[in-house]
């Protein structure tokens, strides 16, 4: 796969995606939303890679929108950061954010360097989030005039509570990746050289007992578990998966290889072998 703005590296079964605008520390532009997308599809539909992990190229993650254009950068009448649907403008890193929010894989963001603006709020939508020990975050957009993107009025209060994910936004100032983890915007910190094989390594350690197909549900019934509002919502779906999933070649699978204290061997794929009731939530709509 040959991109302008992203690399992917394959490291076993595991995708590595990284933020390639260097010089530009990795400034997010609506090409990159489009080759993201596009990567997401290609993994999610490859049945070798089981896990992806987002970085960037040299010193930085990413620095948020690119404002080359300068004041016009986020007018409406100039810019190319959202897409027109029915009567309002999609905003491109919300865009980004709900295709995560529906990925059949784990993601992992391995923030590198600086992050701010869309280059902290697109993390939100990682299932963990790791960083080396020179990132810094900011969600910097009442800085800028404007407003959080990316879903992250949806996704931050949910992982940092709602009066830090208030501070944060409210004064947009810059956190130290010690503070991100103080605060479990990020799961762990690491040295700078050793970020993305730990990241490899957390990845593998996800996926290599477990079954893809059981991966893909949990990660749907979790995320989505917030939108819920009585815990009979969650006891549907996961008695539908069980009995979908009880009935599968990897629970046998699973049990006889317990039972004969070996690796299983997981053959079902999400590409063919999710259940007839997925995806639940559209039904919901």
């Amino acid at each position: 796969m040959t991109f302008k703005t992203i690399k992917v590296e394959q490291h076993d079964n595991i995708a590595v995606v990284l933020l390639n605008r260097p010089k530009k520390l990795n400034a997010f532009t609506f090409l990159m939303l489009n080759e993201l997308l596009n990567v997401f599809d290609t993994i999610e539909a490859d049945n070798n890679l089981k896990a992806v992990i987002i970085s960037g190229t040299g010193r930085g993650f990413c620095a948020g929108a690119d404002l080359s254009s300068g004041k016009d950068t986020f007018n409406p009448s100039f810019d190319t950061f959202g897409i027109k649907e029915d009567d309002f403008r999609r905003d491109a890193g919300g865009i980004l954010t709900l295709r995560m929010y529906k990925f059949l894989k784990p993601i992992i963001f391995a923030c590198n360097g600086p992050a701010v603006g869309v280059g902290a709020s697109m993390q939100l939508a990682g299932d963990i989030r790791i960083a080396s020990e020179d990132a810094r975050f900011g969600f910097v957009f009442s800085n800028r005039g404007i407003v959080p993107d990316a879903c992250s009025s949806w996704f931050l209060p949910k992982i940092v509570g709602i009066s830090k994910a208030l501070e944060l936004t409210f004064s947009g100032r810059i956190i130290e990746s010690h503070e991100a983890l103080d605060i479990s915007l990020i799961s762990s910190l690491h040295k700078p050289e050793n970020l993305i094989n730990d990241a490899i390594n957390i990845a593998k350690g996800l996926v290599e007992k477990s079954a893809p197909v059981s991966i893909a549900l949990t990660r749907q019934m979790l995320w989505r578990s917030f939108s819920q509002s009585d815990p009979y919502d969650a006891h549907i779906i996961e008695s539908k998966a069980m009995d979908s999933r009880g009935a599968s070649d990897d629970a046998k699978e699973g049990v006889n290889s317990f039972l004969e204290k070996r690796s299983a061997k997981f053959n079902n794929k999400i590409t063919s072998d999710l259940p007839d009731f997925f995806p639940w939530w559209e039904d919901e709509h």
